[in-house]
């Protein structure tokens, strides 16, 4: 028997939260947007009216308003976003245990042993989309079909407040015209090389040669021409499963260009740190430390070091990451960093691994960051001064 799939996205969804905190905005062109005075002045999402002056996600506010002069600007309130997410949610789970958020404002479910108990796919999807309108009081567009892939596309096909199913009879005529960077995971540069090789729409990609798109993509290649071909047997996620993250990382945009080498050393040092405390309230380690530039003129690069064992102390994130600074650093003022761990594991599955010449100093530096760390929980976490996490040699 076919899975049946469903991929549901909420929407405008910050948007639309704004407007449960404001129901006036419902009736104006509204965009939810960053700050301009710390520089994140950019629309992060906008209501149907506005999307009628073609204002669009992550352009300048600027830009924006000179398509609509008046637009009303809300700053976001994330976690209240959180808390509709988990409403959303929370619904799902009514009608199936294998739900997979894809973001915070959309999910898959896997409702194929659920159709004995609340009817087929389309009707599941019709009850969670009126149960958000009357429970909730937002929107959500959603996709059934056979597999996760074309269930995410049909939840873009017809927006907002649409239930669209894609089968097996007719995903032909619904899929394989849209623009193949409709497509999950075909990306800028994915897109461009398959343009450079007169592939434009889904159906353009499915009838290709796949061993060409593998010479040219590699296995992304390969994942792409499956789902343009309606293969994906990928799961949904167990809602209840504790998934690893592949990767933890902290960044910060400042306020003002970082230019000098005590400003460097700082932000790295509260960046180190806040990564440190994720890292400790999850119990995770890593053995990849990365740090990412972005300069003044826009400009990133970045770079990364495998470690010799796994850590989450924050002496080794700071050491390492200011090391990688300097080997990538061109000399331009500093926009924003972030530093990250990769290569995660459970903090209890591993230890650390100490040299016969290190004199018990990675003990000690863990023993000394476990006791900053108790009393910066227990009196706030101005109690301690994050340089005193730096053992100095």
């Amino acid at each position: 028997m076919d899975r049946v799939i469903l991929h549901s996205d909420c929407n405008g969804f910050f948007a639309s939260c704004e407007t449960l905190l404001n129901p006036e905005l419902k009736d104006i062109p509204m965009a939810v947007c960053g700050n301009p005075e710390n520089r994140h002045g950019i629309i992060l999402a906008k209501n149907e009216l506005a999307k009628k002056f073609d204002i669009k996600t992550a352009e300048t506010i600027y830009q924006a308003k000179r398509k609509c002069p008046q637009l009303v600007l809300v700053p976001p309130h994330h976690d209240f976003y959180e808390e509709i997410s988990k409403k959303c949610n929370d619904i799902y789970k009514d009608y199936t245990d294998m739900v997979e958020p894809f973001g915070i404002d959309e999910s898959w479910l896997d409702v194929t042993a659920s159709q004995r108990l609340f009817g087929t796919g389309i009707e599941i999807a019709n009850k969670i989309r009126n149960r958000f309108k009357n429970e909730i009081g937002i929107t959500c567009s959603i996709g059934v079909s056979f597999n996760k892939v074309f269930a995410k596309l049909g939840s873009d096909y017809k927006k907002p407040d649409a239930v669209t199913e894609i089968t097996k009879e007719n995903f032909k005529s619904i899929v394989w015209p849209l623009k193949v960077d409709n497509l999950l995971y075909a990306g800028k540069s994915a897109t461009k090389e398959l343009n450079r090789l007169n592939i434009f729409t889904i159906g353009d990609l499915a009838q290709s040669n796949k061993n060409t798109i593998i010479k040219h993509l590699g296995k992304l290649g390969s994942q792409l021409h499956d789902y343009a071909c309606g293969i994906d047997d990928s799961p949904v996620e167990d809602i209840y499963k504790e998934n690893m993250p592949k990767s933890i990382s902290n960044g910060e945009t400042f306020p003002k260009d970082l230019k000098t080498d005590e400003e460097f050393k700082i932000n790295i040092m509260a960046l180190a740190d806040s990564l440190h405390l994720r890292m400790k309230k999850h119990h995770l380690k890593c053995s990849v430390l990365h740090i990412q530039i972005k300069y003044s003129d826009f400009t990133v690069c970045s770079r990364q070091r495998q470690l010799s064992y796994s850590t989450n102390l924050m002496h080794d994130i700071f050491s390492v990451c200011h090391e990688l600074f300097y080997e990538i650093y061109n000399g331009k003022p500093v926009r924003a960093l972030t530093l990250g761990g990769s290569n995660i594991s459970d903090e209890s599955d591993n230890f650390m691994q100490f040299s016969f010449f290190d004199d018990g100093k990675k003990e000690k530096q863990e023993n000394l960051e476990n006791a900053l760390d108790n009393i910066r929980s227990k009196y706030g976490s101005d109690a301690v001064n994050v340089g005193t996490l730096i053992n100095k040699k």
